[in-house]
């Protein structure tokens, strides 16, 4: 049940060293906020799953808290590589890092199977990909019912789910609008889901036709965070940042100034 808590404290009783956490969020609404806690609070060897892996997960591989990536695609929407996945993938900088890619199509269902309580989620998405030879826990099964073959991937099940919405009402009712990507299901999927959102209302008022709203039974902290998600974007509340993620390319290359970078504006030490 949900309770209204700082971001301080929702990292701290959710997040725990050795967790799988996943943090949704497509396009806009992503939680930059709480992956900014996570690296102030130090966690390590941690599993991160996102769909899209972008700058907060750059920055939390870099910054040595995480030891596998569960993806589907990773970069910088727009402009290219993300330079501390890479590094930590090629040159084992902070710290080796596992992967395990998949399809898009197979994270979505992964999340959909482990919302529902199932062991596994079967799709076509596979065919003709070779994602197969470099993942083994892509395997195949036989419908019952029509002999076909089919791929399957075993169900995503998050330690702890984190997105970013827009508000969320004094019960701690949450409502997201705009782009909705697998927020939802991969909070009915997790043991534990923090939200941050842009405000606290008396009223979440009519939801428009693409939104969702989460009750409070399925959320276990919602901290208010304004401007939670930038540099991406909030629908409704402010627009995306693209001069900060031109400027990310830069800034994530070199090892010193991306830990000059964290330093000063993540873990706000002096210089």
């Amino acid at each position: 049940m949900a309770t209204i808590v700082p971001l301080q404290e929702a990292i701290a009783t959710t997040v725990a060293d050795g967790d799988t956490v996943a943090m949704e969020g497509f396009t806009h609404l992503i939680p930059f906020a709480a992956g900014h806690e996570i690296i102030r609070q130090g966690r390590r060897e941690l599993t991160l799953v996102r769909m899209t892996p972008d700058l907060v997960y750059d920055q939390l591989i870099g910054a040595g808290c995480a030891s596998k990536l569960v993806f589907s695609w990773g970069g910088n929407p727009g402009v290219g590589s993300l330079h501390r996945l890479r590094d930590a993938v090629e040159h084992d900088w902070p710290g080796p890092l596992e992967l395990e890619e998949h399809s898009h199509a197979a994270m979505a269902n992964a999340y959909w199977a482990g919302a529902a309580g199932l062991p596994f989620a079967p799709l076509r998405g596979y065919v003709g990909s070779d994602l197969r030879d470099v993942n083994p826990r892509i395997a195949e099964v036989t419908c019952p019912f029509t002999g076909e073959s089919l791929a399957a991937v075993p169900a995503l099940r998050p330690d702890v789910a984190i997105i970013h919405a827009q508000r969320a009402d004094r019960d701690g009712n949450v409502l997201l609008e705009g782009i909705v990507g697998v927020q939802k299901e991969a909070v009915l999927a997790a043991a534990r889901a923090v939200v941050t959102v842009e405000e606290i209302v008396d009223d979440l008022a009519a939801p428009s036709p693409n939104s969702i709203v989460l009750p409070r039974w399925a959320v276990d902290a919602v901290a208010v965070v304004p401007g939670g998600a930038r540099p991406s974007y909030t629908s409704g509340y402010y627009d995306r940042d693209n001069a900060f993620y031109r400027a990310w390319d830069d800034i994530s290359r070199d090892r010193d100034r991306f830990t000059a970078w964290i330093a000063e504006h993540v873990r706000r030490e002096a210089p």
